[in-house]
């Protein structure tokens, strides 16, 4: 009861919402709460936010695997595209929400030189927006969430320079709208200085 009349005060009040989300989970947080990925799009999508993306933290995809059910479930909601080992999949319509399962920005940054390299690329003409365009994930998140007390990871190192960040004190299975929501309301409370 306490929590609804929170939720309520906490909508009530926010009036500047970011267009991008990206949550980071771990591994651990996917495989005790796989349900959480979908409600956390419900609340996205029932605020108008334009975007969501889920990093989910792991060193081998494969043990994931069981979850991938439920990941698949939110292009029932949204316009999915889920990026698994070396395949992406695309599915649904709506909010773009992606799900990134063990990608590492250091990688992908590395990937993009490569690539580069291999079209024959002018190194003279590499400056920021040619790399960008060579970025698998090609927005920057307006807010980056971490559950839990764990580090962030290295992913969108070069996309969430000027993100604002938010430590969520809950961890990913105990989360609940209002912990989001908290989450909002600090966005809104910053003063966006994008790096300066």
């Amino acid at each position: 009861m306490i929590y609804r009349l929170y939720e309520k005060i906490l909508l009530h009040n926010l009036s500047t919402l970011p267009e991008h989300i990206c949550f980071m989970i771990s591994e651990q947080d996917m495989l005790d709460a796989p349900d959480n990925l979908y409600h956390a799009v419900e609340w996205c999508r029932d605020l108008g936010i334009q975007s969501v993306t889920f990093h989910i933290s792991t060193t081998d995809p494969t043990r994931l695997e069981r979850c991938l059910p439920q990941i698949r479930r939110v292009s029932s909601i949204a316009h999915l595209t889920l990026h698994y080992q070396e395949k992406t999949e695309v599915a649904g319509e709506g909010m773009d929400v992606t799900v990134a399962i063990g990608k590492s920005g250091r990688e992908e940054i590395a990937a993009c030189i490569r690539r580069m390299a291999e079209e024959g690329v002018d190194p003279v003409s590499v400056n920021e927006e040619l790399l960008e365009s060579y970025l698998t994930f090609r927005y920057e998140p307006d807010l980056v969430i971490k559950t839990g007390g764990d580090h962030l990871t290295d992913f969108l190192i070069w996309q969430s320079v000027y993100s604002e960040l938010f430590f969520l004190d809950v961890n990913w299975a105990l989360l609940r709208k209002v912990d989001f929501l908290r989450a909002l309301r600090d966005f809104q409370s910053r003063a966006r200085r994008f790096g300066r």
